[in-house]
């Protein structure tokens, strides 16, 4: 493993860039000898509707490395290896699932997740760069975040950056599995990980019916969900078109505030109404006319529906009592155990727990939604407040 005191030497700025398959080569037999593999992933959501992963860095023994899958690389035998491997992550969940969708990759072995486990251990600022200030005194850059990784040539200041968001991560997993033992909070968070693991191998798609609903929607009319509706469809219909992320045609808040004025303005022409973002010209002027007046025209029976909530989710009056009962132990509970109450366990699995009422614990998993260790923490609580 590297030496925590070389962390910050200029030396630790080296990384290979593979590109070539003679690199990959190299890459492949240096993770069949390693531990474990630090992994990080860039990908291009921020700049294209289908969004994919333009670079997967790796770091191990002490070794960084870049590797480019847009290249012309066969990527067969890397992916193979490093799914043998125990893995080190930082917020995992989203980069596996990138992963899996852009290479059809699943780990086989346990995943270390750095940010779950500074959840569990009650660290309130848990971003990468904050966690290697906190545990190293060592501030890395953020100038990468924004980068578009799906053009090609990449800068240097994008390859430093983009290494550093592995160089620290196998000493930093050391330190926080060293914490979580000594607090015997290991075994939460392996079934935390491996949960997290499990969650990105099954397939999520989106519900078409649900897609359309962006923040704000559940406080609209069902008139007001027609005009959101048809708006939603059509700046997805040109960011498709454009392979650009949908808030680069038009944002959420343009939809919201666009809705409520073609509603109040039924009869006024668009050109007469708020002023519209310069790219909003030609085809995509023409067609958002055409979609306003098919939400103005729309039969009340057409209007979507207000949302219904899976399982009962909507609170009820008759377990209002209940459920604040129960949050209050859950929050008197993560205070001792100084974490956050919804890293115990969510406001909606606390809100369905109270409702089912279960008298076992796996039925508060079941329930809830709750790992084995979340529901024996909060069992007690459960017992105190329902089955009385």
């Amino acid at each position: 493993m590297e030496e925590i005191e070389s962390l910050n030497t200029p030396e630790s700025e080296g990384y290979i860039y593979v590109r070539e398959a003679a690199a990959m080569e190299t890459l492949v037999q240096r993770i069949g000898a390693a531990e474990r593999v630090a992994v990080d992933t860039e990908a291009d959501s921020l700049h294209n509707y289908f969004e994919k992963v333009c670079l997967v860095q790796l770091s191990l023994g002490g070794e960084h490395y870049l590797v480019d899958p847009l290249s012309e690389l066969d990527l067969t035998g890397f992916l193979e290896a490093l799914a043998e491997k125990p893995l080190i992550l930082h917020g995992g969940d989203y980069d596996l699932r990138m992963m899996r969708a852009s290479m059809a990759f699943r780990p086989r072995r346990e995943v270390f997740d750095t940010m779950i486990a500074a959840q569990l251990l009650g660290i309130e600022q848990i971003g990468l760069a904050a966690l290697i200030e906190r545990f190293f005194d060592i501030t890395i850059g953020k100038g990468g975040q924004k980068s578009d990784w799906s053009r090609r040539p990449l800068s240097e200041e994008q390859l430093r950056y983009a290494v550093n968001d592995t160089r620290f991560l196998e000493p930093l997993a050391e330190r926080m599995r060293g914490e979580l033992s000594e607090r015997e909070r290991i075994d939460w968070h392996r079934e935390s990980c491996r949960a997290m693991v499990e969650s990105t191998g099954r397939d999520n798609p989106r519900d078409p019916e649900e897609a359309w609903r962006i923040k704000g929607a559940g406080r609209l009319t069902r008139r007001q969900l027609a005009y959101l509706q048809e708006l939603w469809r059509w700046r997805d219909m040109h960011a498709r078109r454009a392979n650009l992320p949908p808030f680069k045609v038009f944002g959420n808040q343009q939809i919201l505030d666009l809705l409520q004025w073609a509603e109040s303005h039924p009869s006024v022409p668009l050109h007469q109404g708020p002023k519209l973002p310069r790219n909003i010209v030609g085809s995509r002027l023409s067609t958002l006319e055409e979609a306003i007046a098919r939400a103005a025209g729309m039969a009340q029976a057409q209007w979507p529906e207000l949302r219904t909530f899976d399982r009962g989710d909507a609170p009820r009056t008759d377990c209002k009592e209940q459920i604040d009962a129960l949050r209050g132990e859950c929050v008197r509970i993560a205070k001792e155990l100084e974490i956050a109450p919804s890293t115990l366990a969510p406001r909606a699995a606390l809100e369905a727990i109270a409702r089912s009422r279960p008298r076992s614990l796996e039925e508060i998993m079941e329930s809830g939604g709750l790992l084995r260790w979340q529901a024996e923490l909060v069992k007690g609580a459960v017992e105190k407040t329902l089955m009385r």
